[in-house]
């Protein structure tokens, strides 16, 4: 149990993130008209586009379910020891990725933005950066205290936080959208790598 463990540990998350980035890459090029740097990535699983279900199995479902995977495992590397922080953080880091995965599940309606799904898609997106941004906090406190991955677990917060609702004032909004989502897979991955790390001593 413990080999599987670090075998998700290390590699889940990586195989989510290259998942997720050729998802939007291929679909993207195969979609008439659609820029990576303007386009949210939602629009190539919107209802109604076509190879929509695909993209969403394929672009967030399944990446989210691996993510979530990853979560586990890093729950279950905690010592029985670790604060509260670090375990509520690990818990909201679940939370996470199972709103990325609802990405998927509820798809943007671009007929009708004001509509249900889209509000439930929108819902999903802010319940995905929210809860990565409280539970990377949780962690990043945490970590001060009991030693682990603090300085740059507060910078990829930082850098969540800052594509997702503010970097779009100063770059096309496809382009802030993908750092803020690059920057998460890379904090898990790494978070997933250190964790494999210590459970192996090597």
């Amino acid at each position: 149990m413990k080999g599987f463990f670090v075998v998700v540990l290390r590699w889940a998350p990586w195989l989510a993130a290259s998942l997720f980035a050729a998802a939007v890459v291929a679909f993207g090029a195969a979609l008439d008209g659609y820029s990576q740097a303007l386009h949210p990535v939602a629009l190539l699983g919107a209802a109604g586009f076509p190879r929509a279900l695909a993209f969403n199995a394929l672009g967030f479902m399944l990446p989210g379910a691996l993510a979530a995977f990853a979560a586990v495992a890093l729950r279950a590397s905690l010592p029985g020891t670790a604060a509260w922080p670090l375990r509520i953080g690990m818990q909201l880091l679940l939370l996470a990725a199972l709103a990325f995965a609802a990405m998927g599940f509820l798809p943007l309606d671009t007929a009708r933005l004001d509509g249900l799904t889209s509000r439930l898609h929108g819902s999903a997106w802010m319940l995905w950066c929210m809860a990565s941004a409280l539970g990377g906090l949780l962690l990043g406190f945490g970590w001060l205290r009991q030693g682990g991955p603090a300085t740059w677990t507060f910078a990829a917060v930082a850098g969540v936080l800052l594509a997702a609702f503010f970097l779009s004032a100063l770059v096309p909004p496809g382009v802030a959208q993908r750092l803020a989502f690059g920057i998460w897979w890379l904090w898990l991955a790494g978070l997933g790598w250190w964790a494999a790390q210590r459970r192996t001593g090597h």
